[in-house]
């Protein structure tokens, strides 16, 4: 008589699901920015090793990338590319925390965070960067700012000729070649 396929074997274990922010193996600890959802609460999209993604990512509020994923401009919440991740194109979230490869361009609104494993090859933009010691970014480094966008020079002063007096300047009843 045959054996039913996946008939639990006496020797597997129940596990249970790992609490929220609990530490996976070979994932960064998680933290937590206010105003944005726990990280458990969030959509999260895991691209797993020896998994490769191409094309346009949408309404994934969370990235881990574990494996190789090719997009051209994905908006998120979070970011985690572990060690021996690569991510290549166009990234902007709000918190990137990089243990693999990022290659293209990555626009952090909050913070961008290089861990020792971590290489940042393009361009790389963010409020705040930490950089652990061996993380490395080659390309440019742009930090954003929260001041307003600067505002309209001031109007230059009026120039007279001295043929008018300040107060008969703009006057239309005196011609300036009377005064």
């Amino acid at each position: 008589m045959a054996r039913p396929p996946f008939a639990p074997s006496s020797s597997t274990v129940p596990t249970m699901p790992p609490a929220p922010g609990a530490m996976r193996p070979g994932m960064p600890p998680q933290t937590r920015t206010p105003g944005l959802p726990e990280s458990s609460e969030r959509r999260t999209l895991v691209v797993g090793r020896g998994i490769s993604v191409q094309g346009t990512i949408n309404d994934a509020e969370r990235l881990v990338v574990e494996g190789k994923v090719e997009a051209t401009l994905i908006h998120a919440a979070e970011l985690s590319v572990i060690d021996g991740g690569i991510f290549k194109g166009e990234i902007e979230v709000e918190e990137a925390e990089i243990a693999g490869i990022i290659d293209g361009v990555v626009t952090a609104r909050t913070s961008l965070i290089v861990r020792a494993t971590g290489r940042v090859l393009g361009k790389a933009r963010c409020r705040r960067l930490q950089v652990e010691d061996g993380g490395q970014i080659t390309g440019q480094i742009e930090m954003l700012n929260d001041a307003p966008p600067a505002a309209s020079p001031a109007p230059s002063p009026v120039v007279t000729t001295g043929l008018q007096t300040p107060g008969e300047i703009g006057r239309p009843d005196v011609p300036a070649s009377e005064v």
